[in-house]
């Protein structure tokens, strides 16, 4: 038979309140008796009982989180704080990955009105590639992250329009005027986050006089590192090298300074290049690399706080959140 609480806290010797309190991680026990618990499950292969929980309360102290990429280092990063912040509330983490496909959240969202998980936080690419603005009746609560902005649902996102506008304007007073942006939308395929950090590059261009050239503008379907290898290598082929490069994730910047070291190109002396979201490796590039950086813990921890609020109350009205960002100079842009 399945062991209990009860049987783990008679091997440990402590009351099962104790053992419910080690399980879950919300109330501090001392190390002593904790280890003591924590033996006592792994010699009895302790499993929790989700079920249970559910019935006598409702929740299952399980949510889910769902990402377009997980292959990104920037989908890493940010998933290892959902899951630090989120176990530090007593809550375990489904992690999933939508690829945006809307049948991916539309499955996700179904568990969560199956009440099989307690809640969601989505990361749609695009409003068209979202269950969510379409869905009938009410939402099971859920957080969305990243740049699509709806009125369904809890929101954090960072102005990226603001943030491009900012990281291009930085090389704009470095004296460059001929910038490439990198990640633009290919036609006929819009994301939000493409479509927004390509209108804050353009603002940037057309407040400091620079006349827009759509050759400059290098679109990218996936933003990979290999697709942005690619992308640069073609667009060497037909034109001369930019002043400067604008990437809209730090994994593509990556992928240009290796095109740039291939053909002979110094970084910054020839072309500057500046990336998007201070992923790690962008610390430790060669040279490294100027971005935009936003704390990845503290927006795990607004849309965790939106998430256990919703669950709390679900009446309670909607909250948008604009998380602070900031341009990070390194010797990329020189």
């Amino acid at each position: 038979m399945r062991a209990t609480v009860k049987d783990v806290a008679a091997r440990a010797g402590v009351s099962p309140k104790t053992v419910s309190n080690v399980i879950h991680g919300v109330v501090f026990v001392r190390p002593e008796t904790r280890e003591r618990v924590e033996r006592a499950l792994a010699e009895l292969d302790y499993v929790p009982n989700l079920g249970a929980r559910g019935l006598r309360n409702g929740r299952y102290g399980l949510i889910a989180l769902a990402l377009p990429d997980l292959s990104t280092a920037y989908s890493a990063e940010l998933a290892h704080h959902f899951v630090e912040e989120a176990h530090a509330r007593g809550w375990s983490v489904q992690i999933e990955e939508t690829a945006a496909e809307p049948g991916r959240e539309r499955d996700l969202l179904s568990r969560a009105r199956s009440h099989l998980v307690d809640g969601l936080v989505l990361n749609p690419v695009s409003l068209a590639d979202s269950v969510v603005p379409v869905v009938r009746g009410p939402l099971p609560p859920t957080v969305l992250i990243g740049e699509v902005v709806q009125d369904r649902a809890d929101h954090v996102g960072v102005d990226s329009v603001l943030a491009s506008r900012d990281v291009t304007e930085h090389l704009l007073a470095t004296g460059r005027r001929r910038i490439a942006a990198l990640g633009t939308p290919p036609a006929g395929v819009e994301t939000a986050a493409a479509r927004q950090r390509t209108e804050g590059y353009r603002a940037a261009l057309a407040v400091a006089g620079v006349a827009h050239d759509p050759d400059l503008e290098i679109p990218v379907r996936h933003w990979t590192t290999e697709q942005a290898v690619d992308a640069t290598r073609a667009h060497l082929a037909r034109h001369a090298a930019p002043d400067a490069f604008v990437c809209f994730t730090d994994s593509m910047a990556l992928g240009v300074l290796s095109v740039l070291w291939e053909r002979g190109l110094r970084v910054p002396d020839d072309v500057a290049v500046a990336g998007f979201d201070d992923v790690a490796a962008a610390r430790y590039a060669v040279p490294p690399l100027t971005t935009v950086a936003f704390d990845l813990r503290t927006y795990a921890v607004a849309a965790l706080e939106l998430l256990s609020g919703r669950i709390a109350d679900p009446d309670r009205p909607l909250r948008q959140l604009v998380h602070p960002h900031r341009v990070v100079v390194r010797a990329s842009t020189g």
